[in-house]
């Protein structure tokens, strides 16, 4: 429950996006080539057009996520206070409406003047410009917070430090802007804006090797990594250890009178309320005494 707040909600959308979009890619990929003997690009079928339409709305969706990762970091460094039940709503709608807005607009647009094949072509510009535009405004408005917010981070390094190291400036500086390049999404503007022929084999390799390790990367720094997090593990390990030791000495008989079921649950219950240090040898101390 300590983790009920407006950051990690926004955070488990971006990964629900992540996952989304890794699904939609096998299950396009399933559906295209799923009889070898046939040429996807001869198809035309409900099924492959859906699959095709369900892969577009998913890259959508992760990247206007990440757009509001970007816009809550904003929101937090310059307001004093945020009223996560006021912002929160918002973000969720504008992160899933706002694709699902775009798609239906695209296949519209498809059914009406573009309806060939699986929907997969994009021999007209005007059809793939639909999806593009909004991919690439949303890249743009994330490289512009990405730069100011290191503009922010920058100035309130100078502020607290005032004259002191230049190298510990120059390291949590950039140990920031690192962190901050998967989450924002920053790397994607190194092709945003060039032309879909220019360095295409190089384009591929890159794009799909970013973008197949973004969500991985983004959990590992926010989640994983995160100091709360590895303590609520620590502590929900430590608790498993400890029930999994009480279960053993009851079943063999060794329970000394202190263990007695009403101490039990009252040790469980004190168990939450001590560090992970402290837990640890106090399992340690159970053990030697038993």
């Amino acid at each position: 429950r300590k983790f009920h707040c407006t950051r990690n909600y926004i955070h488990m959308h971006l990964f629900v996006s992540f996952i989304l979009r890794a699904v939609a890619v096998f299950t396009k990929d399933a559906v295209l080539f799923a009889d070898e003997t046939m040429d996807h690009c001869l198809m035309s079928t409900v099924a492959c057009k859906a699959a095709v339409a369900f892969f577009q709305f998913s890259i959508l969706a992760n990247f206007f996520w990440l757009l509001i990762e970007g816009i809550y970091l904003q929101t937090l460094l310059l307001l004093t206070f945020v009223s996560n039940k006021k912002f929160v709503w918002w973000f969720i709608f504008t992160g899933w409406g706002a694709p699902t807005a775009v798609m239906f607009a695209w296949v519209l647009t498809r059914i009406h003047q573009q309806n060939t094949g699986c929907w997969d072509d994009d021999e007209n510009g005007v059809v793939l410009w639909i999806i593009k535009g909004p991919i690439l405004l949303t890249v743009l408005i994330n490289f512009v917070i990405f730069i100011n917010v290191i503009r922010i981070l920058v100035h309130k390094l100078k502020s607290q430090e005032g004259g002191g190291s230049h190298s510990s400036h120059f390291v949590r500086l950039a140990k920031s802007t690192l962190l901050l390049i998967p989450l924002f999404g920053v790397h994607y503007i190194v092709f945003a804006f060039f032309p879909e022929s220019t360095g295409l084999e190089a384009r591929l390799y890159i794009e799909l090797g970013l973008g197949s390790f973004q969500g991985f990367v983004v959990a590992l720094l926010y989640c994983f990594s995160n100091a709360e997090v590895q303590t609520e593990l620590k502590k929900q390990l430590c608790r498993w250890q400890y029930q999994e030791y009480l279960t053993f000495s009851h079943k063999h008989g060794a329970l000394s009178r202190e263990t007695s079921p009403v101490n039990y649950v009252t040790q469980l219950s004190l168990l939450d309320r001590i560090s992970p240090k402290r837990r640890t040898s106090v399992l340690q101390d159970g053990v030697t005494t038993v």
